[in-house]
């Protein structure tokens, strides 16, 4: 079974113009088309080539868990945002964020300062330990499965993610992120 590229949940300039459909093209076109390639080039002929991608995480090291884990943290990714996102959540995850954080403010500013203090290429992540919602960042493709925390939201701050519409400017990309594109649906989904 080879794994295919997943149709992004939205058309290719659906957030524009906070990420272009350039960036989409890039980002998920190429760099995420590439990871998925890769994987299908590592599993061919040995015993996970049937494998769910998550059991292939769960015990792969070296580029089968670099290409693995990146094809699962994109497609996690493209479903973190939606056209018309962002802003404050309501509801059960507005409950959860402020019992978490003690406000959402609290909590965009710890998630802000986790996106942009993350060296290099990685994530930052809003996850449930099974004690709590908690943010952490991750470097390059590691993710929160492999910590045992179950992953609620994430944003991308791999250069490639931004660097078409933002530049440098990680900071604003966030802002832009957290303001404009978070898709508090998908966060309440995995928080059910």
């Amino acid at each position: 079974m080879a794994f295919e590229l997943p149709p992004l949940p939205y058309a290719m300039d659906a957030l524009a113009p906070h990420i272009s459909q350039e960036t989409l093209e890039f980002h998920y076109g190429k760099h995420h088309q590439t990871y998925v390639t890769n994987l299908n080039n590592l599993v061919a002929g040995t015993d996970d080539e049937n494998a769910s991608l998550e059991d292939i995480i769960a015990k792969a090291e070296g580029p089968l868990f670099n290409n693995s884990a990146q094809v699962w943290n994109h497609t996690f990714y493209w479903s973190s945002m939606k056209p018309g996102g962002g802003g404050a959540p309501d509801g059960a995850v507005a409950d959860a964020i402020n019992s978490a954080f003690g406000s959402y403010d609290d909590f965009r500013a710890k998630f802000a300062e986790a996106a942009t203090t993350q060296f290099g290429s990685g994530w930052a992540w809003l996850v449930d330990t099974g004690s709590g919602l908690e943010i952490t960042k991750t470097a390059n493709a590691d993710l929160p499965m492999k910590h045992g925390q179950k992953a609620l939201l994430t944003i991308d701050v791999w250069e490639h993610a931004y660097y078409i519409d933002f530049r440098n400017a990680r900071p604003n990309y966030i802002n832009t992120f957290l303001d404009h594109l978070v898709n508090w649906d998908f966060v309440a989904a995995n928080l059910g």
